[in-house]
């Protein structure tokens, strides 16, 4: 779908929801707190209710902002790093904003290990998917404290997020299809992402693709089994709590930035909520989520495409051995 034919849907329809919300809290919020009451859950519905609340306020925010940012870039015809700049910035305050609804709502905390102080960049960022809710990690808590760039690999159906569509699109981020349709146009848009990086720049990657479930990862070990490929197998089979990472765009990343630094994370918290159900069940309600980074410097990352490979394996081995250990440490 046009960008434009898309945004006529989804910039009205958020502003409906908003105004929707709003108007029936006082009918919602009570009814919410009597159904948990029923359920026995922790105000799971009541925090949802108030933060989906939150959520459409601040998009429809950044719509505004966006809206204001247009506006200033026809009169005042800023440089095209002004531009880049200020929509930077407009992607770091809302993106903090909605980390601090979940903060405030669910009474959710943050743990940070690995991440005090940074070395000059630049990086490529992958990181563990466990939930939509880790998507804004890397802006809201990265981004915000140490001033890095990152360049977004981000799955199309988010362009139904107006804030993500319009900021997102005006920023060098890349909307990848994950339908495998023209799987080598979509690994050089990704590879594009690392032309012209800089001290303060970065890209990141989910290399997942997805969120991780045993039936996700059932189906994976299926085609593997069936395509003959023993060793990408086996190597799957060992992990528990992540799915492998999809070769075609991390290793094309890697070798577009060669001599970039790596930068891991892992994270644990998010798992409550990996489906709708447990999120109404109070799965976010009053988590601690934990997050652990880690640099490789990038004169240590092999140049052989099949070496890349085993040495990706190897650290999201690492991830996922680390999530089996604070999981175990969390409960």
């Amino acid at each position: 779908m046009k960008p434009l034919f898309r945004r006529l849907i989804t910039i009205p329809m958020y502003f409906g929801l908003l105004v929707l919300g709003v108007v029936t809290l006082p009918l919602t919020v009570p009814l919410c707190a009597v159904l948990d009451a029923v359920r026995g859950t922790p105000l799971a519905l009541t925090r949802t209710i108030l933060f989906f609340t939150w959520y459409l306020a601040f998009e429809c925010a950044g719509i505004l902002a966006s809206g204001a940012l247009w506006v200033w870039q026809r009169i005042a015809k800023p440089s095209r790093e002004a531009w880049l700049n200020a929509n930077f910035r407009l992607k770091c305050w809302w993106t903090q904003m909605l980390v601090n609804g979940a903060r405030h709502c669910f009474g959710l905390r943050f743990e940070i290990e690995g991440l005090d102080e940074l070395p000059p960049g630049p990086y490529l960022l992958f990181m563990r998917h466990a939930s939509v809710a880790d998507t804004i990690l890397p802006s809201a808590l990265v981004s915000a404290k140490h001033g890095i760039d990152f360049r977004h690999v981000i799955k199309r159906e988010l362009l139904w997020d107006p804030c993500l569509d319009l900021c997102g699109n005006r920023l060098p981020n890349y909307f990848v299809d994950r339908s495998g349709a023209d799987s080598a146009r979509e690994i050089a848009g990704i590879q594009r992402l690392a032309e012209d990086l800089g001290p303060r720049d970065g890209v990141a990657i989910f290399p997942e693709g997805t969120r991780f479930t045993e039936a996700k990862k059932t189906r994976i070990l299926e085609k593997l089994e069936a395509s003959g490929d023993r060793d990408l197998y086996e190597r799957t089979r060992a992990l528990t709590h992540v799915l492998p990472p999809r070769l075609g765009g991390a290793i094309g990343l890697l070798e577009a930035a060669e001599g970039v630094d790596a930068l891991f994370c892992a994270h644990v918290g998010f798992d409550g909520i990996q489906s709708f159900r447990r999120f109404l069940g109070g799965g976010l309600v009053n988590r601690t989520v934990v997050l652990t980074f880690w640099i490789v410097p990038g004169a240590d990352v092999p140049r052989d495409r099949d070496a890349r490979i085993e040495w990706l394996f190897g650290q999201w081995q690492r991830v996922d051995d680390w999530i089996d250990q604070r999981g175990k440490v969390e409960s």
